[in-house]
């Protein structure tokens, strides 16, 4: 007790605050806060809804639809030209291109995009194949190009003034050696070398000053086709053209060999491509090079421009054109054979920083030249029986199309030194022109439809005779 009392007045002496009472604060809503707060919560649902709109239209855009205007038609969805991808030169990738089996496909280049697929054909498919060409028989894979250059200058309408301009690619006003070396294998088809050249200046009296240069007036006293009548009248061996070969052509459609046949869906399952495609395509060609057979550096396919007109589609071209020219998207190269001395494929420019046509004919050094220089390109594939080499002679549009041609797919066949080669080509035909390709397709696909109902059996007796036979 004594205690609870002295309590009392200590705390009488020194008396504890009582704790602040607390009172809840009602906050009154600002109604210009809700709004501001319900502005910024609209805007950015509608910017999310904006941007699946757009995600949404873009897909469709490039999976179903031409333009925003309408739909594609179903053809047009069939007809993207998937790519593969190179990665990096020496990346080696796992192929299946025939049951139970998986092959390499080795990146060689990025410029061209260029693969190796080593065991692409069987030792018995190159001896099959090799034999199919004897039995066809081979012919002369190029001859003297016949005379017409002058009809043709006279249908393009073109002015010496014109044609000196076309030839004068770096616009000195002069015509160098190169300039007119290229020019002249072109159109000629035989290889001229700078001394060549200035042998023929010297016998046409063209160069009467001797600094090898060809001035407008120079070139005006010079017909159009004065060296090709020149040389005819020299002569030219076959190791002075620009292609010295055999070859044959061997069909791989319906009713071939089914090894051929076989060989054509392998090529379409190694490319990704549509089959239609690959089944328009040329038909197989077949090489042979003997010793000292060769092929100088050259494209494939050549640029298309609208006066040119892709050869394999040029009955669907609304109008004709004064050239055309072998559109072929990718090359695919078989080695029947492996050779004995020579006769590897070579990419001279290959992955080069830049390129230059000017610049492949230096200090009497021809890149171009694969009997004399095949050694100085920057790659070069050896002959193995059984590989495929599959290179894009075009780049991509970027919209899953055909763009521009690929000037680093320039290639060519080193001299034979020893022994025989033999090669075979498949090629996909692809024309540039989008809407040509497509009516090329119909126009085929129409065809084949009528012949398909004039051969259905009939009243003839002996129909399922003949096609036994």
């Amino acid at each position: 007790m004594m205690e609870a009392q002295q309590s009392v007045p200590e705390e009488s002496a020194h008396p504890v605050p009582a704790p602040p009472r607390r009172e809840r604060v009602f906050l009154q809503k600002s109604s210009v806060c809700s709004r501001s707060y319900f502005m910024v919560v609209m805007v950015f649902f509608h910017v999310y809804i904006i941007n699946v709109i757009a995600l949404l239209l873009y897909v469709h855009y490039n999976n179903g639809q031409g333009e925003l205007g309408g739909p594609r038609s179903r053809s047009e969805r069939l007809m993207y030209l998937p790519r593969i991808e190179g990665i990096r030169v020496g990346h080696v990738q796992k192929v299946s291109l025939v049951p139970d089996r998986l092959h390499e496909m080795r990146t060689l280049s990025l410029k061209p995009l260029l693969f190796e697929i080593p065991g692409f054909l069987s030792e018995e498919e190159c001896r099959l194949v090799v034999q199919l060409a004897q039995l066809k028989g081979l012919t002369e894979s190029q001859v003297m190009v016949p005379e017409g250059q002058e009809e043709l200058a006279e249908q393009l309408d073109l002015s010496p003034e014109e044609i000196f301009n076309l030839l004068d690619l770096n616009q000195d006003g002069q015509l160098q050696l190169q300039e007119i070396l290229t020019q002249s294998r072109v159109r000629d088809g035989i290889w001229l070398t700078p001394e060549n050249l200035r042998e023929i200046y010297t016998g046409l009296k063209a160069d009467p000053d001797g600094d090898g240069l060809l001035s407008l007036a120079e070139f005006k006293q010079l017909s159009s086709n004065a060296f090709q009548r020149f040389l005819q009248q020299r002569g030219v061996q076959s190791s002075q053209l620009v292609r010295n070969s055999r070859h044959t052509w061997l069909y791989q459609g319906e009713g071939a060999h089914h090894v051929l046949r076989e060989l054509q869906k392998r090529v379409t399952r190694l490319t990704r491509l549509p089959p239609q495609l690959v089944e328009l395509s040329e038909p197989l060609q077949v090489v042979r090079y003997e010793q000292g057979g060769h092929y100088h550096a050259h494209h494939d396919s050549g640029p298309v421009y609208p006066e040119t007109a892709c050869t394999h589609t040029r009955l669907a071209a609304n109008s004709s054109t004064p050239f055309e020219t072998s559109c072929r998207y990718i090359t695919v190269l078989f080695y029947l054979n492996s050779v004995e001395g020579g006769g590897e494929t070579t990419f001279p420019v290959a992955d080069n920083r830049t390129y230059e046509e000017m610049s492949l004919i230096q200090n009497d050094v021809d890149l171009l030249d694969t009997r004399k220089n095949c050694d100085k390109g920057n790659l070069r594939v050896t002959p193995t029986k059984g590989t495929a080499v599959l290179w894009y002679n075009y780049l991509s549009d970027g919209k899953g199309w055909v763009g521009e041609l690929d000037e680093y797919s320039l290639h060519g066949g080193c001299v034979v030194t020893r022994g025989t080669k033999w090669i075979a080509n498949n090629w996909i035909n692809v024309d540039p022109d989008y809407e040509r390709q497509v009516r090329y397709q119909q126009l085929v696909s129409q065809a084949h439809s009528t012949a398909s109902e004039r051969s259905k059996p009939n009243a003839d007796p002996h129909g399922d005779a003949h096609q036994d036979l």
